[in-house]
This record gives C-alpha cells, sequence and structure tokens, in this order.
C-alpha cells in the first residue's frame, strides 16, 4: 500500500498522505476497539498517516 500511495501522491505533488487499511476478518474486536493511528515514512521519504481498525 505504501509503495502504490507513494505513486499517487508524487503524481499530485504531495509530500505527506494518509492511507486507511479495514480488517473486516470474521472474529476480530469490533473497529473501534482496535483501531490505531501511527506515522510511517514510505519507500519514497514521505510521512505517512496510518489509520488501521
Amino acid at each position: 500500500g505504501l509503495t502504490q500511495l507513494d505513486k499517487y501522491l508524487d503524481g499530485l505533488g504531495l509530500d505527506t498522505g494518509w492511507l486507511v487499511i479495514f480488517d473486516r476478518r470474521p472474529g476480530l474486536p469490533p473497529m473501534g476497539e482496535r483501531i490505531s493511528t501511527e506515522e510511517v515514512i514510505s519507500p519514497r521519504g514521505r510521512t505517512i498517516t496510518l489509520i488501521r481498525s
């Protein structure tokens, strides 16, 4: 996901972006209980806010 997002952001001329990942596998706790946020650095050095739920 980060590599693909890097390409999109490059085309838009942006240095930062957001990536939201939803895990819809059965049997997991409700999304609100497992949501997390972190900042990661993409392969091309962009700051990406990563949201997981």
